[in-house]
């Protein structure tokens, strides 16, 4: 499993503190977002060559920690 936490990354100056990829203004709800609509992991790659497999595998695994986090809080 990809550790999120070297690759998903907050900026407050940057798209109003939404975790990104990296350095990039690509969010993670970017990435679930085209992954809801049908575009697979080669659509994304080719179409944003900024990010990488493991790039795609951190947004997933930082919206499963999300998800947990929130169910043990409940």
């Amino acid at each position: 499993m990809v550790d999120y936490k070297d690759i998903i990354k907050r900026n407050p100056n940057k798209r109003f503190g939404r975790p990104c990829v990296r350095e990039t203004r690509i969010t993670v709800y970017d990435v679930l977002g085209w992954l809801a609509s049908g575009m697979n992991q080669e659509e994304i790659l080719r179409d944003f060559p900024e990010l990488t497999e493991d790039d795609i595998k951190a947004c997933l695994s930082y919206a499963a920690d999300r998800e947990h986090k929130l169910r043990r809080a409940s």
